[in-house]
């Protein structure tokens, strides 16, 4: 009987389009990659509706989950939902107690309400919301990546982050975290693969090394971190 291959979902971070994993290369004789996009959610739409909506796209039984930030968060509610061999989460949190403190003064104080979403085309401010301050030194190239610049998704977005509340504890979860990563601040991650001067956007420029590395951590029997 042939080997079966295994199905890879890939969620990029908010408001980024599935252009970030062009660097991600497996060996197709084992891994089928499949790219899942943003849409913009309804009105007051909860985060697991919006999860179970993503899932309708899973078109195979089994399959590995990866999301990248927000769609490490995303990710993780998809695992509930349906049976997974492995849930990857990449530059993301898997507890509020992971959010940094700016993020947990926003959830009680209702800051990020404040924010100036309306302008989420100045691809300056937008590159700023999702990839920390660092990355409006490379403008250009974000604008390439950051195509989903609908005001009612980056609120809705935002909000989500800093409200979230992780659902229960998911079996065969995978935690990758750079230890430059200016959003998520490594200080407050736990039980991660660490990896050296990786930023925010290392899923992008580090791609070599998921190359090298994401096969056996997807093959690895009951790993979880």
């Amino acid at each position: 009987m042939p080997h079966s291959k295994i199905h890879l979902y890939l969620m990029p971070g908010m408001a980024a389009n599935p252009s970030i994993f062009d660097g991600i290369k497996l060996p197709p004789e084992t891994f089928v990659l499949h790219r899942l996009e943003w849409f913009v959610p309804d009105k007051g739409m909860y985060l697991v509706d919006y999860a179970k909506k993503m899932v309708a796209q899973i078109q195979h039984k089994n399959p590995v989950l990866l999301g990248v930030s927000f769609g490490g968060l995303l990710v993780q509610e998809m695992a509930h939902l349906i049976k997974v061999k492995k849930t990857i989460v990449v530059s993301a949190v898997k507890h509020q107690h992971e959010l940094p403190k700016k993020m947990l003064f926003a959830k009680y104080t209702k800051a990020h309400k404040l924010l100036p979403t309306g302008l989420v085309n100045n691809v300056e401010l937008l590159a700023r919301y999702a990839f920390g301050e660092r990355a409006t030194k490379r403008l250009d190239l974000y604008e390439t990546y950051l195509s989903v610049r609908d005001k009612r998704y980056i609120d809705w977005a935002i909000d989500n982050i800093v409200n979230w509340t992780p659902p229960a504890p998911i079996t065969n979860l995978v935690h990758i975290h750079g230890d430059k990563d200016a959003v998520f601040p490594i200080e407050k991650i736990k039980d991660c693969i660490t990896i050296k001067n990786g930023t925010h956007t290392m899923i992008i420029h580090r791609a070599r090394w998921f190359n090298e590395h994401l096969p056996a951590i997807i093959l690895e029997e009951g790993s979880s971190i």
